[in-house]
């Protein structure tokens, strides 16, 4: 087992290092920032070992009812004083020395222990806990993952704006330079340019940094560096609201979000923690049973072999303990009364965030439809003020202060975008409905760099004085669009989380729906049985979560192959498997046809 563990660590170190090194050589995608983030992030892999740790807490308190057994063994040689009357009546004493042995098995097997049976629910509820807290930590990861990634995507953006600002207001100076040689200038046009030139020369210098900067922290959470990343799409559009109304995504807070149910495992930890104290005052019956085996254990015994077995029932109760239990119960019970009130401060928290991400969402759409105008008409004022300082109506101060105006509008409708796709997914992790396929959607509206790189929102403008005409500096060369193979793979990637999704909301005809009609179970079982088998398993669980890591997808035509670590956990239960399923397009649709399980 160890072997095997210390195998997957390799292989996962080594996914991992694959990816980072693709990502050097090209944009890294956000899937890819993800899957490394997944391996290398501290704060993940933290929460990780907490999760495994708190899986044990089941165990231990199973513990306090299972039945404890131990043996005992010891030898000794003695030496005796031993006086006694002789035949005479005279006293003597004689020194016999002996060797002793006693060897014994001791059972007991408790039969009323409410404080066992307390400590008991108490590990479930704190395992559950932990599982809350895991579900919690691993969709923080993703926002974590998405805030880092959209602001070293913005820091870029506004590298590129500065540089075209500063190269703008270069050819405005030349401009003026020229006009003024001629005699059509005045020297305040001159200054003022060269004022906002300067300006523009600080920000940049300024963007620089905040690039490396935003590059850096992205580099913390994946574990590697960064050196390009996938731009915005020109076709962004925000998704229709789902559900529509808050309420309903208030009440999928208040079922499903992972924080809130964290928080009442540990009101349930603090009730168990209440019945625990108060078991102090209950009586305890216990089923003890030994067998014991001596010899020569006393001088009185010498050279005689002894047996004993016994079976009984002890009682213990318990009288007085100088208000010790008392104590215990009182502090147990402010605490409970503490963690209810953390669980309401939670519950606030969470439906406050909740309506700040909703109304966000809601309103992003005609925001960025006013930022999309706003960059439009901008564009639209340079060029006219540009046609006007010609025809003499407007002066240079003009011309910059429209320079300006575009690129503030332009600077603000990167960051409503990024806000955006940033409230998608904050919006979903407060309902508790976030998955790796909503990161999916969001790694959608972005694409390989170079493709339409900020066509719509960052084109710089030709800048006329007068009779001068200055051509603006040259568009990067559009690259070809991201190849198809990459789409492909983020569509099965996509096929696959919605098959885990399905699993884990126990909506069993979506997942059945995953499945081709000539699936083949395992065993030689017959389809008929594997779907009574598999609705037998996937409903009515309190909860479940099916977490698929470190996805390796192979398409060949119509078929595909995904192999990947699936981690499950549900009502205190957690496996982890490899599985690969092998996939056929029905109808256009990917359809499992066939399901291993194994290395």
């Amino acid at each position: 087992m160890a072997a095997m563990m210390k195998r997957r660590a390799l292989a996962s170190a080594l996914a991992a290092a694959l990816v980072l090194q693709a990502g050097s050589a090209s944009a890294i995608s956000l899937v890819e920032a993800y899957q490394a983030a997944l391996q290398n992030d501290p704060l993940y892999r933290s929460a990780v070992h907490d999760n495994e740790a708190g899986q044990q807490y089941t165990a231990i308190g199973r513990s306090y009812l299972l039945p404890s057994l131990s043996a005992s063994y010891a030898t000794s040689k003695n030496r005796a004083d031993f006086t006694q009357p002789n035949i005479l009546g005279q006293q003597t004493t004689t020194h016999p020395e002996y060797t002793s042995t006693s060897g014994g098995v001791s059972l007991r097997q408790p039969l009323l222990n409410l404080d066992a049976w307390a400590r008991y629910n108490q590990g479930v509820a704190q395992t559950n806990y932990s599982d809350a807290l895991f579900t919690a930590r691993g969709q923080d990861l993703m926002i974590r993952l998405v805030s880092a990634y959209a602001e070293a995507k913005y820091a870029e953006d506004q590298l590129a704006l500065a540089t075209i600002q500063r190269d703008t207001f270069a050819e405005q100076r030349r401009v003026n330079e020229r006009m003024f040689e001629r005699g059509e200038g005045t020297r305040t046009d001159m200054l003022e340019t060269q004022a906002r030139y300067d300006l523009a020369e600080a920000q940049l210098v300024e963007a620089r940094d905040n690039v490396t900067n935003t590059r850096n922290a992205l580099a913390s959470i994946i574990g590697g560096d960064v050196t390009q990343l996938d731009v915005l799409t020109d076709d962004f559009k925000v998704r229709p609201m789902q559900p529509a109304s808050f309420e309903e995504w208030k009440a999928l807070a208040l079922e499903r979000n992972a924080e809130i149910a964290a928080q009442r495992y540990s009101v349930e930890v603090a009730e168990q923690e209440i019945k625990k104290g108060r078991a102090g005052h209950a009586p305890r019956v216990d089923l003890v049973a030994g067998y014991n085996k001596a010899n020569s254990e006393t001088v009185t015994t010498r050279n005689q072999d002894s047996t004993v077995r016994s079976v009984g029932v002890q009682v213990s109760i318990p009288i007085y303990s100088g208000g010790l239990t008392s104590a215990v119960t009182s502090q147990a019970i402010a605490n409970h009364d503490k963690a209810k009130s953390d669980l309401d401060a939670k519950t606030n928290q969470v439906l406050v965030e909740l309506r700040k991400q909703y109304s966000l969402s809601l309103s992003s759409a005609a925001r960025i439809d006013a930022l999309v105008k706003s960059v439009n008409s901008a564009r639209m004022l340079v060029q006219a003020t540009q046609q006007s300082v010609k025809g003499g109506v407007r002066i240079n101060l003009d011309v910059l202060n429209a320079q300006q105006q575009l690129y503030v509008a332009q600077r603000d409708l990167a960051q409503a975008r990024y806000s955006y796709l940033i409230s998608y997914l904050r919006l979903r992790f407060s309902a508790g409905t976030l998955t790796a396929e909503d990161l999916h959607t969001v790694a959608g509206y972005f694409v390989k760099s170079g493709s339409n790189m900020m066509s719509e929102t960052v084109l710089p403008t030709r800048v006329v004085a007068k009779a001068a005409a200055v051509v603006a500096p040259p568009q990067p060369a559009v690259q070809k669009a991201e190849p198809a193979a990459d789409a492909g793979r983020d569509e099965v990637l996509k096929f696959v989380q919605s098959w885990a999704q399905a699993w884990a909301t126990q909506d069993v005809k979506a997942y059945l729906d995953h499945y081709t009609a000539d699936f083949r179970p395992a065993k030689k079982q017959s389809r008929d049985a594997w779907i009574k088998e598999r609705e037998a398993r996937i409903q009515g669980k309190g909860r479940i979560a099916v977490n698929v890591e470190t996805p390796d997808v192979s398409i060949n035509g119509e078929n595909a192959t995904v192999k990947f670590r699936q981690v499950y956990v549900s009502d205190g239960v957690k496996d982890a498997v490899i599985k690969t399923l092998l996939l056929a397009k029905v109808d256009g649709q990917w359809k499992i046809r066939q399901e291993l399980v194994g290395g």
